[in-house]
């Protein structure tokens, strides 16, 4: 049970699923649906200030890498053109929209390139992220539940 939880928070972690797969993990595998919500929304919202902490840090010393830099630089692109309308013309709003729709590409990590890119005031951004972050994770939760009530 615990390996369960701790499993679902390290998949909400993870830039390859985000609570978005955290949360159904948890509920398919048995664990309290009430808690497997808490648990990777918390660890959902963990990934803003360490990405925050490596696009300050420790990005600096990457970009001197050639295979970095050009992976860095498509990433930067990507998110300037998927979202870079929306979060200039909206502010707070366009970035809590565009980290709040359940599909790969558009959470927590994705929100704080973007963030970082547009020079958002961080707590402003850690806000837009977090709302974004809890709307998006309810959405999962509840398309969850609705399919376990199906089946």
């Amino acid at each position: 049970m615990i390996l369960d939880f701790l499993l679902a928070m390290l998949w909400s972690f993870s830039p390859f699923g985000e609570a978005k797969v955290g949360i159904p993990y948890g509920m398919l595998n048995g664990l309290n649906i009430y808690a497997v919500f808490v648990f990777c929304f918390l660890a959902n919202v963990l990934v803003f200030p360490m990405m925050m902490f490596f696009l300050d840090k420790i990005n600096i010393y990457f970009i001197r890498w050639r295979f970095y830099k050009k992976s860095a630089l498509f990433v930067a692109r990507r998110a300037k053109t998927g979202s870079g309308d929306k979060i200039k013309k909206f502010g707070f709003l366009g970035l809590m929209l565009f980290v709040m729709i359940p599909l790969p590409g558009t959470g927590v990590y994705a929100g704080s390139i973007a963030a970082y890119l547009f020079k958002i005031e961080r707590q402003k951004a850690f806000w837009a992220n977090t709302t974004g972050i809890f709307f998006s994770s309810v959405i999962v939760w509840l398309a969850t539940l609705a399919s376990m009530k199906i089946i």
